[in-house]
């Protein structure tokens, strides 16, 4: 027996060894890069509302994590450039190299985080749905789980797997790009479609068709962090040590209340 598990313990020992080895192999690894560069990469999805948004007729970005990449790459004194992503291209995107950083409001669920290394959170969000005002089959929350009912949500986004799970009656529809769930919505193709709150907020301040409707408890709630590539432990740090500035000099604050953001602010 105790020769048994010492040979446990050693098998243990050797894992966490190569582990630590290789975490040391890539230690600074970005942040060396973005150095050398001169330039940090940031992966964005340009179509998220109040996020990372990429107005259509401009060209122009606006968004909380707009505005807080533009602060780390200041913070860095480095340039700053954005790197079209998505929530299904995120995972391949950031362990390809293509970006340094994913800032646009990433929900921490835990498939992504063993894919994935985070920040420290700064937003929290629970799901919403949107329908439209004249909508005749959902008015209400418990409207939405019913047979018939056909659910959209945008794929990649962490809705898709938490309602997958939840839904016992109603259809699920994954639309994806270059469909989006406004268009599917107003097409009668889906009832309703589920959203967070930034991106419900602002289309219900941008269009007189569609309603907001809140769950009437917690439904899922998940914190928000920037990701990266793992095994950079330093480069988290580097993260870390943003959030935290941002949140002490009132910098987070501020943006988060310029996109009426404030009220998910974790402090």
């Amino acid at each position: 027996m105790i020769v048994r598990a010492f040979r446990v313990q050693a098998a243990a020992l050797m894992l966490l060894a190569t582990a630590l080895a290789s975490w040391s192999a890539t230690a600074g690894e970005v942040k060396d890069r973005v150095q050398a560069r001169g330039e940090v990469r940031v992966c964005i999805w340009p179509a998220y509302q109040r996020i990372s948004f990429r107005d259509p007729r401009s060209g122009q970005l606006s968004g909380l994590d707009i505005d807080l990449a533009t602060a780390l790459a200041s913070d860095l004194r480095v340039k700053l450039r954005f790197v079209d992503s998505s929530f299904v291209t995120l995972v391949q995107d950031l362990q390809a190299g293509t970006c340094d950083v994913a800032m646009f409001g990433i929900a921490m669920l835990p498939q992504r985080m063993e894919q994935l290394q985070f920040s420290t959170p700064y937003l929290q969000s629970d799901i919403y749905a949107v329908t439209t005002r004249t909508s005749r089959i959902v008015r209400q929350w418990s409207d939405i789980d019913q047979p018939g009912v056909q659910v959209g949500v945008q794929a990649g986004t962490f809705m898709e797997p938490v309602m997958r799970q939840r839904l016992k009656h109603a259809g699920l529809v994954s639309i994806h790009l270059p469909q989006t769930r406004e268009r599917e919505l107003i097409a009668g193709r889906v009832d309703v479609f589920m959203t967070d709150y930034p991106y419900g907020r602002a289309l219900i301040e941008s269009t007189e068709w569609a309603a907001l409707v809140a769950p009437p408890k917690p439904f899922y709630t998940l914190p928000y962090a920037h990701a990266s590539k793992p095994g950079d432990v330093e480069w988290r740090a580097v993260l870390n040590a943003f959030v935290a500035r941002i949140r002490q000099d009132g910098r987070l604050e501020a943006a988060a209340r310029r996109h009426g953001l404030e009220s998910i602010l974790l402090n």
